[in-house]
């Protein structure tokens, strides 16, 4: 059985909600960054992280990959084109989404105060919201970003949107709000929430 450390505000929710739809079971240990439950396995403090056979693993994207490849689904195959196409949005969705609303967190709550630029947010929602037009153009027919198939970007952008709702970053492609909708319908997501 897996173990998942962090909570479900944070980036382990991706993780979770895998797991969720995997339909494997885990168990779920809610800790805070930087506690000393974090501290211990992941020196940065940060979490998540996914214990696999008393090995710890952190940072989301690696977890989801390693998931993904280890039970062979919700990724497509390691050195296919279809693998490549995946491993593009996931890496378009990390450097344009999640790092704008990382930057914004960290100037809004994390970072001293004396340190922190409340401008730069203006800057990061113009960007976030240039990266939705991008990525609409990018997206497949079907209901998820690459079509027909739920693969890892999905777990990314779901909850990249979602954050960017609670930072008050407006989505303004409707075809990624629709999108949010049906992924926040699913049952596991739902599970995930839940935890």
């Amino acid at each position: 059985m897996y173990q998942v450390i962090g909570t479900v505000q944070s980036r382990a929710f991706r993780v979770i909600w895998m797991l969720e739809e995997l339909g494997v079971p885990y168990e779920h240990v809610a800790e805070s960054p930087q506690s000393e439950g974090v501290a211990t396995l992941n020196p940065a403090g940060r979490g998540p992280i996914l214990i696999v056979d008393g090995t710890p693993i952190s940072d989301s994207t690696a977890i989801l990959t390693f998931l993904g490849d280890r039970h062979g689904a919700l990724c497509h195959l390691p050195g296919s084109l279809p693998r490549a196409r995946q491993d593009s949005r996931t890496q378009f969705l990390l450097d344009e989404f999640d790092a704008a609303l990382w930057l914004a967190a960290r100037h809004s709550f994390i970072l001293p105060e004396d340190l922190r630029l409340a401008a730069i947010k203006n800057t990061l929602r113009w960007e976030f919201e240039r990266s939705q037009k991008t990525l609409a153009n990018r997206m497949a027919e079907g209901d998820f970003l690459m079509g027909d198939r739920m693969t890892l970007p999905d777990f990314i952008l779901t909850h990249c949107l979602t954050w960017a709702l609670a930072a008050k970053f407006p989505i303004i492609e409707h075809r990624l709000t629709d999108y949010l909708d049906r992924m926040r319908a699913r049952p596991a997501y739902d599970a995930a929430r839940s935890r």
